[in-house]
């Protein structure tokens, strides 16, 4: 098992879903990654929006950089 320092700065790529390929810095190796993406609305009341929500769950057999986030089609 690699040692990383947790506290800092990690590198981590998402795989599969609407983000697949993009990476990122992510700290303390969260467990899910949010994704989310402004939706268009029509006649909406002033201030309301949507966005669409992609979940991304870190694959724990990496241990190094970059971590991995595989796209979770069942969430939320």
């Amino acid at each position: 098992m690699a040692t990383t320092d947790v506290t800092g700065w990690e590198t981590a790529v998402l795989d599969g879903g609407p983000a697949d390929g993009l990476r990122l810095k992510v700290s303390g190796r969260p467990r899910v990654i949010q994704v989310t993406h402004p939706c268009q609305m029509e006649a909406a009341p002033h201030g309301m929006r949507a966005e669409g929500v992609y979940v991304y769950r870190r694959d724990h057999a990496v241990d190094s950089q970059p971590l991995r986030y595989g796209f979770d089609i069942a969430s939320p």
